[in-house]
């Protein structure tokens, strides 16, 4: 009789030896299962954070009548007024009557801010001519824009030479840099270098 208790008490004490070692494996897994799950939701929350800070950025040239003239980095999207801003503000002297403080800047451009005592006309013109530099009253001319009246506007470029770049960018596509514009027939290195400051590609 003795005996057969003994072997139950023993079967007893293996069931219940198995039984927390299965405990304790299911906690471990568990517990592992759930470090592994926080470490891949930290990292997604690192990366939708990075990804969130991340913002184009554009570079202008802003002068004229501000506090600091200057080449400054902002956001894509910025406006004059954001540069001027960034440029510490306007002088007393400035006159902001004719600049369109709400423009939408692009990468590459130029703001001149005038004097009260100059004789000024809209700064900012539509989107194929850009911003007019008032200390040279010349236009920056978009080319994957500008119609060929515009484009007869730069330096040694005639109707021919125009209509030319216009077909170009019809079968080719936009410019991706100011340089391809040498690739339409009748504009060489030296054409390219009598316009290169007068044309943009965005």
């Amino acid at each position: 009789m003795r005996k057969i208790e003994n072997k139950k008490f023993l079967i007893t004490g293996i069931i219940i030896f198995i039984i927390i070692i299965a405990i304790i494996k299911f906690t471990d897994n568990y517990l592992n299962q759930t470090n592994t799950s926080q470490a891949e939701l930290a990292n997604l929350i690192e990366t939708n954070e990075k990804t969130e800070v991340s913002e184009e950025k554009i570079i202008i040239y802003i002068t004229g009548e501000v506090t600091n003239e200057g080449v400054y980095e902002l956001k894509e999207g910025s406006r004059i007024a954001n540069a001027i801003e960034a440029a510490g503000g306007t002088k007393e002297t400035a006159n902001l009557k004719n600049v369109n403080l709400a423009y939408e800047l692009e990468d590459g451009e130029k703001i001149y801010i005038p004097n009260i005592n100059e004789e000024t006309e809209e700064i900012i013109q539509d989107e194929n001519t850009g911003i007019i530099d008032e200390e040279s009253k010349e236009k920056i001319i978009n080319i994957n824009k500008a119609n060929s009246e515009e484009l007869q506007g730069l330096s040694g470029i005639g109707e021919n030479t125009a209509e030319s770049i216009i077909k170009y960018r019809e079968a080719n596509g936009i410019f991706n840099t100011i340089e391809e514009i040498m690739n339409v027939p009748g504009i060489g290195e030296n054409k390219f270098e009598n316009i290169k400051e007068q044309i943009k590609v965005k």
